[in-house]
Protein backbone atom coordinates (compact mmCIF):
# COMPACT_ATOMS: atom_id res chain seq x y z
CA UNK A 1 0.00 0.00 0.00
CA UNK A 2 1.23 3.41 -0.57
CA UNK A 3 1.25 5.68 2.34
CA UNK A 4 1.88 9.15 3.33
CA UNK A 5 3.25 9.83 6.52
CA UNK A 6 3.36 13.89 7.42
CA UNK A 7 5.68 14.82 10.06
CA UNK A 8 8.05 12.44 9.45
CA UNK A 9 11.02 14.01 10.08
CA UNK A 10 9.38 14.78 13.69
CA UNK A 11 9.67 11.60 16.99
CA UNK A 12 6.56 9.98 16.35
CA UNK A 13 6.46 10.21 12.71
CA UNK A 14 9.97 8.92 12.29
CA UNK A 15 9.04 5.53 14.46
CA UNK A 16 5.25 5.10 12.35
CA UNK A 17 7.52 5.53 9.10
CA UNK A 18 9.84 2.73 10.00
CA UNK A 19 6.58 0.47 11.51
CA UNK A 20 4.83 0.70 7.63
CA UNK A 21 8.20 0.16 6.12
CA UNK A 22 9.10 -3.12 7.90
CA UNK A 23 5.46 -3.86 7.30
CA UNK A 24 6.09 -4.12 3.55
CA UNK A 25 4.05 -0.93 2.39
CA UNK A 26 5.38 2.04 0.18
CA UNK A 27 6.06 5.37 2.37
CA UNK A 28 6.13 9.06 1.42
CA UNK A 29 7.43 10.75 4.37
CA UNK A 30 7.03 14.75 4.46
CA UNK A 31 8.28 16.84 6.80
CA UNK A 32 9.24 20.69 6.58
CA UNK A 33 12.57 20.33 8.63
CA UNK A 34 15.95 19.54 6.15
CA UNK A 35 16.49 15.77 5.82
CA UNK A 36 19.59 16.62 7.99
CA UNK A 37 17.53 17.61 11.03
CA UNK A 38 15.03 14.44 10.73
CA UNK A 39 14.92 12.34 14.11
CA UNK A 40 14.62 8.81 11.85
CA UNK A 41 15.59 9.43 8.03
CA UNK A 42 14.41 5.37 6.54
CA UNK A 43 16.55 4.79 3.01
CA UNK A 44 13.40 2.73 1.67
CA UNK A 45 11.25 5.99 2.11
CA UNK A 46 10.16 8.27 -0.41
CA UNK A 47 11.74 11.89 1.82
CA UNK A 48 10.63 14.76 0.98
CA UNK A 49 10.77 18.20 1.97
CA UNK A 50 8.23 20.24 2.05
CA UNK A 51 6.00 23.21 3.68
CA UNK A 52 2.20 21.57 4.64
CA UNK A 53 0.18 24.50 5.30
CA UNK A 54 0.70 25.43 1.65
CA UNK A 55 -2.21 24.02 -0.40
CA UNK A 56 -0.01 23.09 -2.83
CA UNK A 57 2.24 20.88 -1.25
CA UNK A 58 0.08 18.96 0.42
CA UNK A 59 -1.09 18.15 -3.02
CA UNK A 60 1.70 17.21 -4.08
CA UNK A 61 2.24 15.07 -1.38
CA UNK A 62 -1.41 13.14 -1.38
CA UNK A 63 -0.86 12.47 -4.98
CA UNK A 64 -0.79 8.49 -5.92
CA UNK A 65 -0.94 7.49 -1.88
CA UNK A 66 -4.28 5.44 -0.25
CA UNK A 67 -3.61 6.44 3.31
CA UNK A 68 -2.61 9.47 4.75
CA UNK A 69 -1.45 9.91 8.46
CA UNK A 70 -1.54 13.76 8.99
CA UNK A 71 1.01 14.23 11.92
CA UNK A 72 2.72 17.42 11.23
CA UNK A 73 2.41 20.39 13.26
CA UNK A 74 4.44 23.07 15.12
CA UNK A 75 4.38 22.16 18.54
CA UNK A 76 6.75 20.96 21.63
CA UNK A 77 6.63 20.69 25.20
CA UNK A 78 4.59 22.94 27.08
CA UNK A 79 6.93 25.28 27.40
CA UNK A 80 6.82 25.65 23.71
CA UNK A 81 2.85 25.55 23.43
CA UNK A 82 2.13 28.47 26.20
CA UNK A 83 4.32 30.58 25.08
CA UNK A 84 4.00 29.92 21.17
CA UNK A 85 0.65 30.21 20.93
CA UNK A 86 0.49 31.72 17.51
CA UNK A 87 2.52 29.58 15.75
CA UNK A 88 0.53 26.48 17.44
CA UNK A 89 -2.30 28.05 15.88
CA UNK A 90 -1.37 28.43 12.27
CA UNK A 91 -0.76 24.62 12.31
CA UNK A 92 -4.73 24.85 11.38
CA UNK A 93 -3.01 25.73 7.54
CA UNK A 94 -1.41 21.87 7.56
CA UNK A 95 -4.27 20.26 8.83
CA UNK A 96 -6.71 22.06 6.53
CA UNK A 97 -4.69 21.52 3.38
CA UNK A 98 -3.14 18.15 4.13
CA UNK A 99 -7.17 16.98 4.68
CA UNK A 100 -8.21 18.93 1.39
CA UNK A 101 -5.68 17.84 -0.89
CA UNK A 102 -6.51 14.20 0.66
CA UNK A 103 -10.34 14.43 0.08
CA UNK A 104 -9.47 15.89 -3.60
CA UNK A 105 -6.96 13.34 -4.32
CA UNK A 106 -9.34 10.71 -3.28
CA UNK A 107 -7.47 8.90 -0.84
CA UNK A 108 -9.24 6.04 0.83
CA UNK A 109 -8.07 6.79 4.64
CA UNK A 110 -7.18 9.59 6.93
CA UNK A 111 -5.52 9.79 10.53
CA UNK A 112 -5.48 12.65 12.26
CA UNK A 113 -3.03 13.26 15.72
CA UNK A 114 -4.64 15.29 18.49
CA UNK A 115 -3.93 15.74 21.24
CA UNK A 116 -5.65 15.40 25.13
CA UNK A 117 -5.06 19.25 25.09
CA UNK A 118 -8.52 19.23 23.29
CA UNK A 119 -9.90 18.69 26.62
CA UNK A 120 -11.54 21.05 29.00
CA UNK A 121 -9.59 22.84 31.51
CA UNK A 122 -11.92 22.73 34.44
CA UNK A 123 -12.24 19.09 34.49
CA UNK A 124 -7.74 18.96 34.89
CA UNK A 125 -7.46 21.02 37.73
CA UNK A 126 -6.82 18.76 40.76
CA UNK A 127 -3.79 16.28 41.07
CA UNK A 128 -6.25 13.27 41.77
CA UNK A 129 -7.95 14.10 38.70
CA UNK A 130 -10.46 11.58 37.29
CA UNK A 131 -9.62 10.02 33.83
CA UNK A 132 -10.62 11.71 30.85
CA UNK A 133 -13.38 10.58 28.85
CA UNK A 134 -13.90 11.55 25.23
CA UNK A 135 -17.32 13.29 26.18
CA UNK A 136 -15.18 15.79 27.83
CA UNK A 137 -13.65 17.69 25.35
CA UNK A 138 -17.23 19.72 25.64
CA UNK A 139 -18.05 22.06 26.41
CA UNK A 140 -15.24 23.46 24.87
CA UNK A 141 -12.79 25.08 26.93
CA UNK A 142 -8.99 23.50 25.78
CA UNK A 143 -5.70 24.52 26.48
CA UNK A 144 -5.48 28.19 24.63
CA UNK A 145 -3.62 28.19 21.66
CA UNK A 146 -2.60 24.61 20.55
CA UNK A 147 -5.69 22.75 21.81
CA UNK A 148 -8.13 24.79 20.50
CA UNK A 149 -6.44 24.25 16.98
CA UNK A 150 -6.49 20.14 17.46
CA UNK A 151 -10.19 20.67 18.70
CA UNK A 152 -10.73 22.63 15.48
CA UNK A 153 -9.36 20.42 13.23
CA UNK A 154 -10.90 17.53 14.79
CA UNK A 155 -14.32 18.93 14.19
CA UNK A 156 -13.08 19.63 10.57
CA UNK A 157 -12.48 15.92 9.40
CA UNK A 158 -15.44 14.49 11.22
CA UNK A 159 -17.46 17.46 8.61
CA UNK A 160 -15.54 16.30 5.87
CA UNK A 161 -16.26 12.44 6.40
CA UNK A 162 -19.92 13.35 7.04
CA UNK A 163 -19.73 15.70 3.68
CA UNK A 164 -17.52 13.99 1.00
CA UNK A 165 -17.33 10.92 2.87
CA UNK A 166 -13.72 10.55 3.38
CA UNK A 167 -12.47 7.77 5.70
CA UNK A 168 -10.90 9.83 8.48
CA UNK A 169 -10.30 8.44 11.55
CA UNK A 170 -8.99 10.65 15.09
CA UNK A 171 -6.55 9.75 17.77
CA UNK A 172 -6.27 12.15 20.62
CA UNK A 173 -3.08 11.52 21.89
CA UNK A 174 -1.57 11.11 25.74
CA UNK A 175 2.17 12.90 26.20
CA UNK A 176 3.64 10.17 24.00
CA UNK A 177 7.79 9.80 24.91
CA UNK A 178 10.51 7.49 23.36
CA UNK A 179 13.63 7.20 22.02
CA UNK A 180 14.83 9.07 18.37
CA UNK A 181 13.00 12.51 19.69
CA UNK A 182 13.30 16.00 20.51
CA UNK A 183 15.30 15.87 24.06
CA UNK A 184 16.70 19.90 24.36
CA UNK A 185 16.09 23.24 22.90
CA UNK A 186 12.84 23.87 24.28
CA UNK A 187 10.53 21.82 22.25
CA UNK A 188 10.87 18.61 24.47
CA UNK A 189 8.15 16.86 26.58
CA UNK A 190 8.59 16.05 30.73
CA UNK A 191 9.97 12.40 30.05
CA UNK A 192 12.30 13.46 28.02
CA UNK A 193 13.72 16.97 29.56
CA UNK A 194 14.40 14.88 32.89
CA UNK A 195 16.04 12.35 31.15
CA UNK A 196 18.18 15.03 29.96
CA UNK A 197 18.86 16.30 33.14
CA UNK A 198 19.95 13.17 35.23
CA UNK A 199 22.10 12.37 32.19
CA UNK A 200 23.90 15.43 32.66
CA UNK A 201 23.86 15.07 36.66
CA UNK A 202 24.97 11.41 35.80
CA UNK A 203 28.14 12.55 33.21
CA UNK A 204 29.39 15.01 36.15
CA UNK A 205 27.76 18.12 33.66
CA UNK A 206 25.06 19.54 36.46
CA UNK A 207 24.55 18.90 40.24
CA UNK A 208 21.06 19.88 40.75
CA UNK A 209 17.76 18.44 38.95
CA UNK A 210 15.31 21.19 37.59
CA UNK A 211 11.73 20.56 38.03
CA UNK A 212 8.93 22.46 36.76
CA UNK A 213 6.28 23.68 39.36
CA UNK A 214 6.28 21.34 42.72
CA UNK A 215 6.34 18.47 40.88
CA UNK A 216 3.00 17.39 42.26
CA UNK A 217 1.00 17.61 38.99
CA UNK A 218 0.28 14.75 37.54
CA UNK A 219 0.54 13.28 34.19
CA UNK A 220 0.01 9.63 32.40
CA UNK A 221 2.68 8.60 29.63
CA UNK A 222 2.68 6.50 26.46
CA UNK A 223 5.34 4.50 25.32
CA UNK A 224 5.82 5.04 21.36
CA UNK A 225 5.71 1.50 20.56
CA UNK A 226 1.99 1.39 22.34
CA UNK A 227 1.47 5.11 20.34
CA UNK A 228 2.27 3.50 16.76
CA UNK A 229 0.38 0.20 17.05
CA UNK A 230 -2.55 2.42 18.12
CA UNK A 231 -2.25 5.17 15.36
CA UNK A 232 -2.31 2.00 12.78
CA UNK A 233 -5.37 0.02 14.45
CA UNK A 234 -7.56 3.54 14.76
CA UNK A 235 -6.54 3.99 10.81
CA UNK A 236 -7.10 1.01 9.52
CA UNK A 237 -10.59 0.21 12.10
CA UNK A 238 -14.41 1.13 11.34
CA UNK A 239 -14.68 3.31 14.53
CA UNK A 240 -14.76 6.87 13.13
CA UNK A 241 -15.16 9.60 15.98
CA UNK A 242 -12.00 10.79 18.41
CA UNK A 243 -10.88 8.40 20.42
CA UNK A 244 -8.18 8.25 23.32
CA UNK A 245 -4.70 7.11 22.98
CA UNK A 246 -2.43 6.79 25.95
CA UNK A 247 -1.27 5.20 29.01
CA UNK A 248 -3.57 4.81 32.12
CA UNK A 249 -0.57 4.81 34.58
CA UNK A 250 -1.11 8.18 36.54
CA UNK A 251 1.85 9.66 38.22
CA UNK A 252 3.62 12.95 39.71
CA UNK A 253 6.45 14.79 37.99
CA UNK A 254 8.02 14.24 41.18
CA UNK A 255 7.53 9.93 40.80
CA UNK A 256 9.01 10.32 37.52
CA UNK A 257 11.97 12.05 38.50
CA UNK A 258 12.60 9.25 41.27
CA UNK A 259 11.64 6.76 37.83
CA UNK A 260 14.54 8.32 35.99
CA UNK A 261 16.77 8.46 38.82
CA UNK A 262 16.55 4.36 39.93
CA UNK A 263 17.20 3.71 36.39
CA UNK A 264 20.57 6.47 36.33
CA UNK A 265 21.78 5.02 39.37
CA UNK A 266 21.82 8.59 40.93
CA UNK A 267 19.91 10.90 43.53
CA UNK A 268 19.61 14.07 42.87
CA UNK A 269 19.48 17.88 44.58
CA UNK A 270 15.61 19.03 43.87
CA UNK A 271 15.28 22.66 42.25
CA UNK A 272 11.55 23.56 41.97
CA UNK A 273 10.99 26.14 39.27
CA UNK A 274 7.53 27.19 40.70
CA UNK A 275 7.20 30.38 38.05
CA UNK A 276 7.87 28.00 34.91
CA UNK A 277 4.90 26.59 32.77
CA UNK A 278 3.23 23.73 34.31
CA UNK A 279 -0.23 23.35 32.10
CA UNK A 280 -3.31 21.66 33.48
CA UNK A 281 -2.56 20.05 37.30
CA UNK A 282 -3.81 17.02 36.54
CA UNK A 283 -4.72 14.77 32.98
CA UNK A 284 -5.20 10.57 32.88
CA UNK A 285 -6.43 8.72 29.85
CA UNK A 286 -9.24 7.06 30.24
CA UNK A 287 -9.10 3.80 27.95
CA UNK A 288 -12.68 2.06 28.04
CA UNK A 289 -13.48 3.11 24.91
CA UNK A 290 -10.23 2.15 23.28
CA UNK A 291 -10.31 -1.14 25.16
CA UNK A 292 -14.02 -1.57 24.08
CA UNK A 293 -13.21 -1.25 20.94
CA UNK A 294 -9.41 -2.98 19.91
CA UNK A 295 -9.72 -5.29 22.46
CA UNK A 296 -6.38 -3.78 24.14
CA UNK A 297 -4.73 -0.63 25.41
CA UNK A 298 -1.45 0.85 26.01
CA UNK A 299 0.35 -1.22 28.75
CA UNK A 300 4.56 -0.63 28.31
CA UNK A 301 5.47 0.73 32.32
CA UNK A 302 6.65 3.92 32.25
CA UNK A 303 9.64 2.19 33.80
CA UNK A 304 10.32 0.19 30.98
CA UNK A 305 9.74 2.56 28.42
CA UNK A 306 11.88 4.88 29.91
CA UNK A 307 15.23 2.61 30.24
CA UNK A 308 15.05 2.70 26.67
CA UNK A 309 14.33 6.27 26.44
CA UNK A 310 17.44 7.03 29.13
CA UNK A 311 19.44 5.33 27.51
CA UNK A 312 19.08 6.49 24.59
CA UNK A 313 19.53 10.58 25.70
CA UNK A 314 22.16 9.49 27.77
CA UNK A 315 24.23 8.36 24.65
CA UNK A 316 23.27 10.87 22.35
CA UNK A 317 24.75 13.42 25.39
CA UNK A 318 27.80 11.19 25.96
CA UNK A 319 28.91 11.22 22.32
CA UNK A 320 28.27 14.79 21.50
CA UNK A 321 30.24 15.64 24.27
CA UNK A 322 27.44 18.09 24.73
CA UNK A 323 28.40 20.47 28.59
CA UNK A 324 25.35 22.71 28.43
CA UNK A 325 22.31 22.52 30.29
CA UNK A 326 18.86 24.21 29.00
CA UNK A 327 17.56 24.93 32.13
CA UNK A 328 14.98 27.14 30.20
CA UNK A 329 13.42 24.10 28.59
CA UNK A 330 11.58 21.21 29.70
Amino acid sequence: MKILVTGAGGFIGGHLAGALIADGHQVRAVDAKPLDEWYQLHDEADSRVGDLSLLETARASVEGVEHVYNLAADMGGMGFIENNRALCMLSVLTSTHVLQAANEAGVERYFYSSSACVYAGEKQTDSDVKALRESDAYPADPEDGYGWEKLFSERMARHFREDFGIKTRTARYHNVYGPNGTYDGGREKAPAALCRKVALIALGRSDSLEIWGDGEQTRSFMYVDDCVRGTREILNGDFAEPVNLGSSELVTINQLADIVEEIAGIKAKRNYKLDAPQGVRGRNSDNSLFHSVYGWEPSITLKDGLEKTYAWIYDQIASSGRARESLNAQ
